[in-house]
């Protein structure tokens, strides 16, 4: 058994920004956060060397849909490596994790595993340096989709959200997704359709991808102006000539000035503990 080909030329590939200290940190690896159907879902945990205090944790949602079996799995692409290290370095405690998102019907079970694996996380904090109260979701791709329960629930220890060109309405793919999935289906894990219905809502980092995909920027449109007149906590950035990937495909400045403001955004709104 081997990866696919795209797997094959995707995973290598690191994010184009990085800070002093990335290679510097520790990192512990393969940690089991949940068993299902006999399936051991694993997360890695990026921390800075001999970190004392704790830290808010990022947790870095992966897109889909993946194949099962991959040889290597999504944490393990040098993109979400880089994040952990970025964010370590960065003043955070870096989480990427693999998810069963295999499939349009699998969107269930792929949310159930992202509430698990922060679940996982927080029940640990101790052990890991992590702040429980102190928790951020950052989303690329179609992992956008699985911000929508954050959004619906608005648990109190979510401090921000991250969403790179993102799906955030996924009510535009009635005609891509199967007829297995409804309706219903396709608006409870679309972003948009939670946002203001909270009286606080949890403030939100977007940016699109100007040669992105027109249906993935019609949705990333509709949420932005919809949060903006709801008047919402939002920031917002697009890259005119950046590709879906752009922030390991596009080595430019662009790239990297949106990864970097989606950093500080994060230090941000995460600096301020709630206890």
């Amino acid at each position: 058994m081997q990866d696919p080909d795209w797997v094959k030329q995707l995973a290598p590939k690191r994010i184009v920004y990085s800070v002093p200290g990335m290679n510097a940190v520790e990192v512990r690896k393969n940690i089991t956060y949940k068993t299902v159907a006999g399936e051991s879902l694993k997360m890695d945990v990026y921390s800075s060397p001999g970190g004392k205090t704790s830290r808010p944790a990022i947790f870095f949602i992966h897109g889909g849909r993946v194949p099962r079996n991959l040889l290597t799995t999504p944490k393990d692409w040098g993109a979400f490596v880089s994040y952990g290290q970025l964010a370590a370095a960065s003043g955070f405690v870096g989480v990427t994790f693999n998810h069963r998102f295999y499939a349009w019907e699998s969107l269930r079970d792929s949310q159930s595993d992202v509430n698990d694996a922060i679940a996982y996380l927080r029940e640990h904090a101790v052990s890991f340096g992590v702040d429980k109260n102190r928790i951020v979701l950052w989303a690329v791709s179609a992992g956008g989709i699985f911000l929508s329960d954050a959004l619906q629930k608005n648990p109190p220890y979510l401090r921000c959200l991250v969403a790179l060109y993102a799906e955030l309405d996924l009510q535009s793919e009635r005609n891509a997704a199967p007829a297995t999935v409804s309706d219903e289906t396709l608006r409870q894990y679309s972003p948009l359709f939670f946002l203001g219905q909270r009286e606080k809502q949890i403030p939100i980092f977007v940016a699109r991808a100007g040669l992105d995909d027109r249906e993935m920027n019609a949705g990333i449109d509709r949420f932005v102006q919809l949060a903006t007149s709801r008047n919402l906590t939002i920031d917002f950035m697009t890259h005119p000539t950046g590709h879906h990937g752009f922030d390991v495909d596009d080595d430019n400045d662009r790239s990297r000035e949106i990864i970097k403001r989606a950093i500080e955004f994060v230090q941000a709104h995460s600096a301020r503990r709630v206890n």
